[in-house]
């Protein structure tokens, strides 16, 4: 071989051929790949299981809990009836309030026969008869009086008045009971007489008067 530069030559001999042996085993030994580094995984924000994730908002009303339409029916009629029932125990507790506030109710209380009366005053037992008194003809006329409202009241005077078989009235007059006014649940007698009433009467009322009566 000689050098480029000085010229110089010297002898170098061919390298040893290679074995079987070795061409085989280094047939054999695998080749490495390439490493390569692959980017470590971003932390991903935590997720809810399914069983705990929010429902959408349809799916969220769906859930909400619906009654029954029987049972809603059913709760209806209830309260109109337990309405009901709470009006007509006013109306029959309150019934003197009610008249005394609204006087034509009075005729629907009769219809259902629940006397009422708007002063808060009843007339009860009212009776009449015939007595003689140096031989003349004696009226007398008895009752009771009653106080169905809840406070005390005053009393009124009572006009009397008699009818004949056709209910004409034939005559009237007042008088003053006995007691001024009457407690709640009060009841007191009263009695008055009329001398020589009209021979064709056949029939008796009595009311509290009115003012100017």
């Amino acid at each position: 071989m000689r050098c480029a530069k000085c010229s110089h030559v010297w002898h170098q001999s061919a390298p040893e051929p290679e074995t079987e042996a070795e061409a085989a085993v280094a047939a054999a030994e695998p080749v490495s790949p390439p490493r390569t580094f692959e980017a470590a995984p971003r932390p991903q924000a935590y997720a809810p299981p399914p069983s705990f994730a929010a429902a959408p908002p349809q799916q969220a009303a769906e859930r909400t809990f619906r009654m029954p339409k029987g049972l809603l029916l059913g709760a209806g009629w209830a309260g109109l009836a337990a309405a009901v029932v709470l009006i007509v125990w006013t109306a029959a507790v309150y019934r003197q309030e009610v008249v005394a506030k609204w006087p034509q109710f009075a005729s629907l209380y009769s219809t259902f026969g629940v006397k009422v009366s708007a002063s808060g005053l009843d007339i009860v037992d009212l009776k009449f008869h015939e007595e003689s008194e140096d031989g003349q003809a004696v009226l007398v006329v008895t009752g009771k009086l009653v106080n169905i409202s809840r406070r005390e009241m005053p009393v009124p005077q009572i006009r009397v008045a008699l009818t004949d078989e056709d209910k004409r009235e034939l005559y009237h007059w007042t008088f003053v009971p006995s007691v001024i006014t009457l407690r709640p649940g009060q009841t007191t007698p009263f009695v008055t007489r009329l001398s020589s009433p009209p021979a064709a009467t056949r029939h008796l009322d009595a009311r509290f008067a009115k003012t100017g009566e």
